[in-house]
């Protein structure tokens, strides 16, 4: 997967279809039973597979967290 731009990282894929078979920890995205990259002992996971696959979405309570305190 190449960038349009140089110099730019690739592109995160929010939904892949087998997160576990990847290392997430850079841009190189090694198979995690050969990763490359040095990046510890164990593969990085995707967010989908730590946080559900509507890791993405905003948390629509999220705005309403902060209202009525002053700081």
């Amino acid at each position: 997967m190449r960038s349009s731009v140089p110099g730019t990282a690739k592109k995160f894929p929010l939904h892949p279809g087998h997160p576990e078979r990847i290392c997430w920890g850079c841009d190189k995205y090694c198979p995690a039973s050969d990763m490359a990259c040095g990046n510890g002992s164990s593969r990085t996971q995707h967010p989908a597979e730590i946080f559900g696959d509507d890791w993405f979405e905003p948390d629509p309570g999220a705005d309403d967290a902060g209202a009525g305190r002053e700081g």
